[in-house]
């Protein structure tokens, strides 16, 4: 990690940032009263977070990119179905392997160069894949990729829940997601765009992937100026340092009350995994777990993976398919931002059940029109009904559930197990999609996804807490009380 800590010492402002925002970025110097400015410390803050919301970005585009490319790559280099299926999902093979590393990394080398690694792995990943001379090539690169996503997935929204004051911190975590969203359709868009331009067919897969070496290298540029994590910083004994970038954000404001619930924090972390096993706290674990499996196998990434061959089989031109496919982007980010504003007023689990029933009701539709090879605009409508309904409901709400329903002491470790679960479950549904289309029909697969969203919902009834408007000690010692109560 030398050349890490060769790049940039942690705390040092953030250079696009007018001067007039700075103060003394000197160990534990606080500002006078009459520089404090809220204002601008909201400002700075949001531009830190947007930065690390970037690696969102990044993994949105990464896994979305392959749906335009999966098609070229197929034909040029004679693959089978289930290679073609290795070859779209290896991303997730290294989505496993980042998320399980990142939090033992982070903790030791901290927040910011392990995300700076994520983006290394981002551009290596989009420039090998475009320069892939085989297969075997484009797995590795694509495996590459993944860590990248891995990292970011786990990183990106620990980096902003610790760097944001708590009446922000809401707001500003959601970003993630936003992004992820911003990230796919910018795929779309971009794979739409390349479709429609003179070259080859062998370039413009090639190009759909190199394309993502623009924005990663863009964030590792972004991220070197972008401070450490004030609570990393705390638990590495450098108070100092990390009182000075807490004055900061909050705009020159004392951040003796932060560092002390910072401290509060951490005093009652460090216990094991063993601990999700103890009676009442197992269906913690299970919940978790399973939710994250429930969200993939549902089979929303069969969609965002293969959508252009998808509108194809059901007999749709290709322009119109990667035309068709713009539109699921459009609508997976408008149905987000639907999400994020009603999640607190709603609650999380009344928009994991209607969400649960709508993407099954529009699975069993989809396979009708498969059966029916209707390949106009009913296709479209109903494809974008389902990915409606998940944007609404399973997308976010899976990820704020699971982040809130572990205890404070493992919640890192337990969260990671559950993301590794959640990158397993979408591995087995990507590599699997192409092999059931080609032995039993897109109306089988979509049904066999449609039996699960009604499982789906029936666990959602019986075992998933409401955890709405409670504190998170609430939400832990509802593990403690009868299913029945929950």
């Amino acid at each position: 990690m030398a050349f890490f800590n060769s790049l940039l010492g942690d705390g040092h402002p953030f250079p696009f940032a007018p001067a007039s925002w700075g103060m003394s970025t000197d160990a534990g110097a606080n500002p006078p009263p009459g520089a404090r400015d809220p204002f601008r410390g909201n400002l700075y803050l949001a531009a830190i977070c947007l930065v690390a919301a970037i690696g969102g970005l990044l993994f949105g585009f990464d896994t979305a990119v392959v749906s335009g490319a999966v098609g070229f790559f197929r034909a040029e280099f004679g693959l089978s179905a289930s290679m073609t299926g290795w070859a779209a999902s290896s991303a997730l093979v290294g989505c496993m392997l980042g998320a399980a590393i990142a939090g033992a990394l982070s903790d030791r080398f901290g927040r910011k160069r392990i995300l700076l690694l994520s983006a290394i792995f981002f551009t290596a990943s989009a420039i090998g894949c475009g320069l892939a001379r085989d297969a075997r090539d484009l797995v590795l690169w694509r495996i590459v990729g993944g860590m990248g996503i891995g990292v970011a997935s786990m990183l990106s929204p620990l980096y902003i829940a610790e760097v944001a004051p708590p009446h922000l911190r809401g707001r500003l975590v959601s970003l993630q997601q936003f992004a992820i969203i911003s990230g796919i359709l910018a795929a779309y868009f971009s794979n739409a765009f390349i479709l429609h331009t003179g070259l080859g067919d062998a370039a413009k897969w090639r190009w759909m992937f190199a394309v993502g070496a623009v924005p990663a290298a863009a964030f590792f540029a972004l991220l070197l100026p972008v401070p450490e994590s004030p609570r990393w910083l705390l638990k590495q004994g450098l108070a100092e340092r990390a009182a000075a970038i807490l004055a900061r954000v909050s705009g020159g404001q004392d951040p003796s009350d932060q560092i002390a619930q910072i401290r509060d924090a951490i005093a009652h972390e460090g216990g094991s995994l063993r601990e999700l096993l103890q009676p009442g706290l197992r269906l913690a674990m299970l919940v978790g777990v399973v939710l994250a499996v429930l969200q993939q196998v549902t089979g929303i990434n069969a969609i965002l993976y293969y959508a252009p061959e998808i509108f194809k089989g059901a007999g749709a031109a290709a322009s119109s398919a990667f035309n068709d496919t713009v539109w699921i982007g459009v609508f997976n980010l408008l149905f987000t931002i639907v999400a994020m504003m009603s999640i607190d007023r709603i609650g999380r689990k009344p928009l994991l059940l209607s969400g649960a029933v709508g993407m099954g009701v529009s699975l069993l539709l989809l396979a009708r029109a498969f059966d029916a090879r209707a390949s106009g605009p009913g296709l479209l409508v109903v494809i974008l009904a389902y990915v409606s309904f998940f944007a609404a409901s399973l997308g976010p709400v899976v990820w704020v559930v699971m982040s809130e329903i572990f205890p404070t002491r493992i919640r890192g470790r337990a969260m990671s197990l559950a993301t590794v679960s959640l990158w397993a479950a979408c591995f087995l549904v990507s590599q699997t999609f192409p092999v059931l289309i080609d032995a039993a029909g897109g109306a089988t697969a979509f049904r066999i996804y449609a039996a699960f969203c009604a499982v789906t919902a029936l666990f959602v009834a019986l075992a998933v807490p409401e955890t709405r408007g409670k504190s998170l000690e609430e939400i832990e010692r509802t593990w403690h009380r009868p299913l029945a109560r929950h």
